[in-house]
């Protein structure tokens, strides 16, 4: 019988099994490839508890094996990998995490809290309130007050805020391609288009939105992160931060949603093969056109599809750069 979250102790579990799966289904673990607990806990950042319970739910799903004495051991391949969903409920970590960011996007948490009020108001431990914060402050939402409690940075609430931070990134990205410092990162373009094509194979569908977020982000921040221009990647890194919790607001699994999200990553390769081929002109604006396209959807502001105005206003910056 497959276990449920509610049957593992803490709330850890479910998260530390939703990190393995995403890492090994990420990596070049080949069936048959043996999992070591020291490492995964190493690298998970956690001790070995979590990462050997995590692993044993994974093997009820299929995940992994086990053999006595030896350990576990990759059972699938990685396009199974990625189909495959760690279960949770209203107690998991993601689910605290995001019930704290839609509530603090409606203004139903006030920007300044203490853990203890978090505590009362989810019904959840202090170290689970805790664990959602502290990942804000990773994210750069949250931030603890120099005494006690936590304060909320600024987010994009508004659907104008949000327009405009998407006005702001068609003007900045398409340039940062046209920076004569631009050199590609092969290694970083690398790995933005494996994560591409594992939201194609089933990550769509199965990952958070916290993970489709993220590999959105790093997509369109490894390619500023090429021009050289370390200013460039400082605003779109810290528009990312402001937009992040809207986001993941936004995101759902409808059918529509998910052909959206198809139809981005294909043109998010699109932009790789432009990139990888000298064709940074074509890149810069295709990129524009992309960010306008994604404004649209967004804030439901109409995208002007010959883009007049755009295509002078790009073209005018592509040859005043070249």
């Amino acid at each position: 019988m497959t276990r449920s979250t509610r049957d593992l102790p803490g709330g850890l579990v479910p998260v530390v099994a939703r990190r393995l799966l995403d890492r090994i289904s990420r990596g070049d673990h080949a069936v048959g490839q043996r999992l070591t607990e020291q490492s995964l806990a190493q690298a998970l950042g956690v001790s070995r508890t979590p990462v050997r319970k995590a692993l044993q739910f994974l093997e009820e799903l299929g995940a992994v094996r086990s053999v006595p004495n030896q350990g576990f051991f990759v059972a699938m391949e990685a396009p199974r990998l990625r189909k495959l969903k760690v279960p949770e409920d209203s107690t998991s970590d993601e689910a605290i995490y995001m019930r704290l960011a839609e509530d603090r996007l409606a203004a139903k948490v006030a920007a300044e809290v203490s853990e203890s009020e978090l505590m009362e108001r989810y019904g959840v431990s202090r170290l689970q309130v805790q664990r959602a914060l502290n990942r804000m402050a990773r994210e750069g939402i949250a931030a603890r007050k120099a005494g006690r409690g936590w304060e909320f940075r600024p987010l994009l609430r508004t659907l104008e805020s949000h327009r405009e931070s998407y006005r702001f990134r068609m003007i900045i990205e398409p340039a940062a391609l046209l920076e004569p410092t631009f050199r590609i990162d092969r290694e970083a373009f690398a790995r933005v288009r494996r994560e591409q094509m594992q939201m194609l194979d089933g990550g769509i569908e199965t990952w958070t939105a916290g993970e489709r977020f993220r590999v959105g982000a790093e997509f369109h921040e490894a390619l500023v992160a090429c021009s050289g221009n370390r200013f460039l990647l400082d605003a779109l890194q810290n528009v990312n931060r402001l937009r992040r919790v809207i986001e993941y607001h936004k995101q759902t699994r409808s059918a529509e949603d998910r052909e959206r999200l198809h139809r981005q990553c294909r043109e998010h390769l699109h932009l790789l093969d432009l990139l990888e081929a000298g064709e940074r002109m074509e890149a810069s604006y295709a990129l524009r056109q992309h960010l306008d396209v994604v404004k649209a959807i967004k804030t439901g502001e109409p995208v002007a599809r010959d883009d007049r105005a755009g295509s002078h206003t790009a073209r005018g910056l592509i040859e005043f750069h070249l």
